[in-house]
């Protein structure tokens, strides 16, 4: 038979290849190969003989696992050529990454990737769909399945992109301990971790299966200080045979510096600089005027990270046809992310520029009039004149802030598979939950302890402080600044069955259905809230932090149901057709918010309810047993999450740096503009509209058309070209957009009231819409050789995505016409990533005997068109003849592509003990120099998000089996 040759070639295959990356499905053996196993696939509900399907399914055996040298799923997930446009960890460092971890496919987005666990959701860390990777444990998985194409007909609405599944171990019976350790050759960034894994019973002979494992890990921080290409904001470098240098550098500064201003005059000026002559505090530097502070000097590049985790699956046969399963994993996960000390404008007094009204704050004034009154005779200033005084203050004497990103993670299966009629059955409960802390250690400190201490003169933040750390102390917050809670409870079933024959075989059909109920609280502290109507009577706030947040407590429930109908049309062709209904009721929101000007937004249901069928048809055919042909179509649609409709308005922090949206002097909203390019504020806010003005789903369409040739055992290429279309995409306008086009700076800046400053600010209001259309086009390729060689068995496997297309479409809001496409491959775009157009990666394997193996590992990213800047944004300055610092300079460079090579040797010589040992980035390779200002943490020189800060890193694993 035709099926069977092809299996029993498929097993030839993977046994032999040994790959690093497969794009097989994993094959089912037993000891007889005519008496195969039907398994269920990512991408089909329908159980079947497995084999390379009509989808694109990437497989990562657990083999492959320990070939990457991964020492955690988002490292693993990070190496596929296919993954772009996740978040990492680095992001957690003032990026606004808050200690998670992601999957993104084919640089579509976090949001549309779907991450399973054994096929079955996870609860997610907003409200949406993405997962923090960082709670599911390595150790435990035996392998990972990745379909790079839509799936919203078998997985829900949100799987656009594609889908992740994770398989964790089952049938295990030995008892295993595993241990790794990374040293990398410089300081900095060392991790380790273990693994215990024990199984009981096997479940064909003894009707049984208990499997428990646990596993620990955790990596160093590494520090900024470490690494001579990050160390400074201030980084010189050669561009067309010129010096320039980074000049990310900040106002915000000990001892701060003040802006005083009159009628005429802008003047800041700094303690150190007129009393001593020189900046005096550590990474500061003197810049007209006023001491400078080198923020990315006192930065981490890697987070330190903690993870326990805890696996249990049980599998109990009950007669022949009948299986009853449970699956338990428990995960702490905790990033430790530390970056500059507190940066945070503050007013002495401000006059309004309408009422002519000045509010003082009594709490600085004595320290301002003695301090910095004195000085003011020297810069031909009348301290009468003066109409407003502002100080760019850095907490440095409190310590660099620091949170620690804590997720607790649950995740319980219990189902049923069964077999009754010819029908393959299954149905379970799964309850998913994670609760996020952010835990304030260091650096932030209380506003109102603050504002006590220099009221009193025990701390003048005008002039640099002795013993100031000590003063400070009883100031600097330790405590919860925020607790989210994610859960989602999901019931499911499923049913397969062969229907009717075909010239091809028997048809099969597969049905199911599932119902989820989705919760999400949010519940910051008083302090992270601040003054408002949401907290009476408090007055506090939190200075280096985001006071201004607001709670919400939001749940939402759908449904949905699918059919799949596979049909052998002949015996080498076969077509796939599948339809979902998912439907999602609106948002019921339980608590009141508040906008800018105290009005509550009262509790109740908010957005409208969402519906929507969608489509996929696929076709697999094999012309000759050595080439297949496959193709899909589909369609997809993303209802809105709870955070795009219900989100309070709360602040986002500070924008990027940027010359001052409001140009007219007419505009009320000039008075508040700052000098040059300065950073403003953001706020955030859902879109709980309902009727016309409602959020709407998104809608796609996906296609793929790729062929498989493998003409003899030693060859095997396979090519998939895939298109993705994406309509009424919700997004924000970026922070490009809002602060660079006048037609929207006229409609989304606007003036706040900073509780933090106690002044009115410029602040740009993101709220999302149903914004753009988006387009993504790229192909996947996969090629493995081998052969046996004098010395051993040599295979080569080559795999990569290459970007075709990544263009977005954003409206003009108030012609509807378009802004104008952007094309974003090889180019820092406006929301501040970047799409590479290659990544690669190739694997040399040579197994010497049964008893080695070695191999090489080739990494590839293309370089891409670095964040263009202009004189304007100040982030780039020339050096002049004499080294000095110079002019703000424009630049428009490349970031150069980045390859590292790694090494591992893998030997069983000792029975039941693997010893394995390898070099990360042997060649010591640097990230190369980017100069952007913006995306990402507060790293400067380099883009932390596609790059190992680390450089050469040795690790060795031992795994001993009892």
């Amino acid at each position: 038979m035709m099926v069977e040759t092809v299996l029993a070639r498929s097993v030839r295959l993977l046994c032999a290849s040994g790959l690093a990356l497969s794009m097989h499905a994993a094959v089912a053996q037993t000891s007889d190969v005519n008496n195969v196993a039907r398994v269920e696939i990512t991408g089909s509900s329908i159980k079947r003989i497995a084999k390379e399907g009509s989808l694109p399914v990437q497989t990562l055996t657990r083999a492959d696992i320990e070939q990457s040298g991964a020492n955690n799923v988002a490292d693993l997930v990070a190496q596929l050529p296919s993954m772009q446009g996740f978040i990492t960890s680095s992001t957690s460092i003032n990026g606004g990454g808050a200690g998670v971890q992601t999957a993104s496919i084919h640089a579509i987005g976090t949001q549309y990737t779907l991450v399973l666990l054994n096929g079955r959701r996870m609860a997610p860390y907003g409200t949406g769909s993405a997962v923090n990777l960082a709670s599911i444990p390595l150790s435990a998985v035996e392998r990972v399945e990745i379909l790079t194409d839509g799936a919203s007909t078998l997985y829900g609405s949100d799987a656009i992109a594609g889908v992740v599944n994770f398989i964790l171990k089952k049938n295990v019976h030995d008892l295993t301990v595993e241990g790794t350790f990374d040293i990398p050759e410089k300081s900095g960034g060392k991790s380790g971790n273990i693994s215990i894994t024990k199984g009981f019973g096997d479940l064909e002979t003894d009707g049984y299966n208990v499997l428990l494992a646990y596993s620990h890990d955790e990596q160093k921080e590494l520090n900024a200080s470490q690494r001579d290409f990050a160390k400074t904001g201030a980084r010189r470098f050669t561009e067309n045979g010129k010096q320039y240098a980074t000049w990310q550098t900040s106002i915000n500064s000990t001892p701060a510096n003040v802006e005083v201003q009159t009628a005429k005059d802008d003047v800041v000026l700094n303690t150190d600089l007129l009393t001593k002559g020189s900046c005096t505090q550590p990474n500061t530097f003197p810049r007209n005027g006023a001491c400078r502070f080198d923020f990315p000097a006192t930065v981490q590049l890697l987070p330190e990270l903690k993870r326990d985790s805890v696996f249990a699956s049980g599998k109990l046969r009950l007669g022949k046809e009948t299986t009853v399963f449970s699956e338990l994993v428990l995960s702490k996960f905790a990033s430790t992310a530390r970056y500059a000390p507190a940066a945070q404008p503050l007013t002495v007094f401000t006059t309004d520029p309408d009422t002519h009204v000045k509010t003082v704050n009594q709490n600085y004034i004595g320290a301002y009039n003695s301090t910095i009154v004195p000085l003011l005779a020297g810069q031909k200033i009348n301290p009468a004149d003066v109409t407003d005084v502002l100080w760019n203050y850095r907490g440095a004497d409190a310590g660099g802030r620091t949170d620690e990103y804590r997720t607790d993670a649950a995740h319980f299966v219990l189902g049923v598979d069964s077999s009754y009629a010819g029908w393959d059955m299954g149905a379970t409960y799964t309850h998913s939950q994670n609760k996020q802390t952010d835990q304030a250690l260091a650096g932030y400190m209380s506003g109102n302890k603050f504002e006590e201490l220099v009221r009193t003169g025990a701390y003048n933040p005008f002039v640099s402080n002795t013993g100031a750390a000590a003063v400070l102390a009883p100031a600097v917050l330790h405590q919860q600044l925020d607790v989210t809670k994610s859960k989602i409870d999901v019931i499911g079933a499923h049913a397969s069955r062969e229907v009717f024959d075909l010239p091809g075989g028997a048809a099969s059909l597969g049905v199911g259905a599932d119902f989820t109920k989705q919760t999400y609280q949010d519940t910051p502290s008083q302090i992270a809230m601040g003054p408002g109507p949401g907290n009476p009577g408090w007055t506090d706030v939190e200075i280096g932090g985001g006071t201004g947040a607001q709670a919400l407590d939001a749940s939402r429930t759908n449904w949905g149901a699918f059919g799949e109908l596979l049909m052998p049309v002949a015996k080498n062709l076969e077509a796939t057709a599948a339809v979902r209904y998912d439907s999602y009721a609106a948002v019921d929101k339980k608590n009141v918010s508040y906008d800018t000007a105290g009005k509550p937004s009262p509790s109740g249901k908010v957005g409208e309810d969402v519906a929507k069928a969608t489509y996929k048809l696929s076709v697999r055919y094999t012309p000759t047993q050595q080439l297949l042909l496959r193709s899909s179509y589909g369609t997809g649609f993303k209802a809105p999450t709870m955070n795009n409709i219900a989100d309070p308005l709360k602040n986002a922090g500070s924008s990027n740096p940027f010359p001052c949206p409001i140009t007219a002097p007419t505009d009320p909203r000039f008075k508040y503009c700052r000098p040059g390019s300065s950073e403003y504020a953001l706020l955030d806010v859902g879109n709980p509209a309902t009727g016309a003005g409602a959020l709407k789903a998104e809608e796609s369409k996906q296609a793929t058309l790729g062929f498989r040739l493998e003409p003899n055992t030693m060859l095997s290429f396979g090519l998939d070209m895939w298109d993705v279309k994406l309509k009424n995409q919700i997004r924000t306008y970026s922070q490009d957009q809002l602060y660079t086009m006048p037609v929207l700076a006229n409609q989304y800046i606007a003036v706040y009231a900073d509780p933090i400053q106690k002044s009115n600010v410029l602040v740009a209001i993101r709220k999302p819409l149903n914004l753009a259309t988006s387009h993504f086009r790229g192909l996947d390729w996969d090629t493995t050789f081998r052969s046996a060689t004098p010395i051993g068995k040599a295979s080569v496997n080559w795999t990569g995505t290459y970007m075709l297309k990544a263009e977005q479409d954003v409206p003009d809001p108030s012609t509807g016409q378009s802004l104008g496409v952007e094309k974003g491959i090889g180019r820092f775009n406006s929301y501040d990533d970047v799409v590479f157009r290659v990544i690669s990666k190739v694997v040399f394997s040579l197994k010497s005997s049964d008893k080695m193996t070695n191999s090489l590992t080739v990494n590839y990213r293309s370089g891409y068109h670095d964040k263009p800047l202009t004189a304007d944004d100040a982030a780039v300055r020339v050096v002049n003849a004499d080294g000095s610092i110079g002019a703000p300079s424009a630049m428009v460079r490349d970031v150069k592509s980045y390859t590292t090579v790694d090494y591992q040797i893998k030997a069983d010589y000792i029975k039941n003990l693997t010893l394995t040992a390898g070099i990360k980035n042997l060649l010591d390779q640097d990230p190369p120099l980017s100069v952007r200002n913006s995306g990402g943490g507060n790293q400067v020189g380099y883009d932390g998000r596609y790059t190992d800060p680390l450089g050469r890193t040795f690790y060795v694993n031992a795994s001993y089996k009892f």
